[in-house]
């Protein structure tokens, strides 16, 4: 891992934002990888894998509500943290720095709705 970069490196296993706290910023991967995860009950459940270049909790950007997830290091991880002021001024300086981040959500919304399709067909087909 490079020792020069603005972002905060993290090691393996740690958190970088715990699912159900409130967020006011967004946060980009630099190097590394990062695991997405829901809590639910005791258990851990790994929703995704993110890599350099990607991005998570851009909703705290937009409304300042609970994290969806938890997001954790997988090996040592450099990340960019980006805060609102931040964030609208480059967006103003780059106004396809928004429709990239919106692509990237419809992208994961497409994605979610197709998880949705399975799973509703897997319970309509009932037990086998």
């Amino acid at each position: 891992m490079s020792a020069r970069g603005l972002g905060k490196v993290y090691r393996d296993g740690e958190e970088i934002v715990r699912q159900n706290e409130v967020g006011d910023c967004m946060f980009v991967i630099q190097e590394g990888q990062v695991e997405v995860l829901s809590e639910l009950d005791d258990d851990e459940f790994r929703l995704g894998l993110l890599g350099p270049g990607d991005f998570f909790g851009e909703m705290a950007i937009v409304e300042k509500q609970a994290r969806a997830a938890t997001v954790r290091a997988v090996g040592e991880a450099r990340v960019l943290t980006v805060d609102k002021r931040t964030f609208l001024r480059r967006v103003q300086e780059d106004p396809t720095l928004a429709l990239n981040i919106l692509r990237t959500l419809c992208q994961r919304i497409r994605a979610l709705d197709t998880e949705i399709a399975e799973l509703r067909d897997e319970l309509s087909e009932g037990p086998t």
